[in-house]
């Protein structure tokens, strides 16, 4: 086992963009299929070795605490009806890893969440995962950032080639080659506009940071809105300290876009083999009775 066990899943945003829904259920709770985008993330991170993660959560948010409890009174139903398939299903959430939830208790941005996790992880290298950003890839990225952790013992970014028109959404990237797949980072900008943007290399919500970036937080300064930026935080601390990259392609979707999430639902629906045959045969009717080619 890695040097790295723990991982951080800032959940306190008010997923705006999935409004109304998100008035009272937590955008993380939204259902991929039949799991709540939250499980992928934490199962990605168990398959990637980690065995503790801390939840940073905001009001409203209870439903993903719950999620991860046991529920007695359901498992009891579904023993007594000789449900066990979906009784492994439930049973499992609440045994998937050491979960950890604390509050974040004012929206003062993703580097002020991240701050947050200072005294649960200590002195040690944690992992940072946005829940946006569904990796289905049997947590490859994330494994490859942690071997270029162990290896360097800097922290790592993932980072994925946009056009120059998505790169003002992300924080675009200035690094020079290591090898095939890894760079060096040597500056960062956050949501650059197009012309503006120093590369088309944006960084995407998976991170392997070192115990530096909590002093890198703390000097880092408010911007709109008091918000602290964790792309202003990486910048001072790559100018300490090594910071790299893991370039990706694969695997990622963007579940903070509502045509991302509907993609992903359908994509992960078509993987399964329960329910493989009755979607496509939905799809094959979809695109005749609307004519589309």
């Amino acid at each position: 086992m890695g040097s790295v066990r723990k991982a951080v899943l800032p959940a306190a945003g008010l997923g705006t963009r999935f409004l109304p829904i998100t008035k009272s259920i937590p955008k993380e709770m939204l259902p991929l299929v039949d799991k709540p985008a939250i499980q992928y993330v934490v199962e990605e991170a168990v398959t990637a070795g980690i065995t503790d993660v801390l939840v940073i959560t905001g009001r409203g948010k209870g439903a993903i605490e719950d999620h991860f409890d046991r529920n007695v009174e359901l498992e009891q139903v579904l023993e007594r009806s000789g449900k066990h398939a979906l009784l492994a299903e439930v049973a499992a959430t609440d045994q998937l890893a050491d979960v950890h939830f604390v509050r974040q208790h004012e929206a003062l941005g993703l580097g002020h969440a991240v701050s947050v996790a200072e005294p649960h992880v200590g002195g040690e290298p944690f992992v940072v995962m946005l829940g946006d950003d569904i990796m289905v890839d049997d947590a490859a990225l994330l494994t490859r950032m942690l071997a270029v952790h162990e290896e360097t013992g800097g922290s790592v970014l993932a980072v994925l080639e946009v056009t120059r028109e998505e790169i003002s959404a992300y924080g675009a990237l200035t690094a020079e080659p290591v090898r095939e797949g890894v760079v060096r980072a040597r500056g960062v900008v956050e949501k650059p506009a197009p012309d503006d943007a120093p590369s088309t290399l944006a960084v995407i919500g998976r991170y392997v940071f070192t115990p530096g970036i909590f002093d890198a937080l703390r000097e880092t300064s408010p911007g709109v809105g008091g918000e602290i930026q964790l792309t202003d935080a990486i910048g001072i601390l790559l100018e300490r300290e090594p910071v790299y990259g893991v370039i990706f392609r694969d695997g990622r979707y963007d579940a903070g876009k509502k045509v991302d999430f509907l993609r992903a639902n359908i994509e992960l629906g078509l993987a399964r083999d329960d329910l493989r045959d009755e979607i496509e045969q939905m799809l094959r009717v979809l695109v005749r009775d609307r004519g589309l080619t």
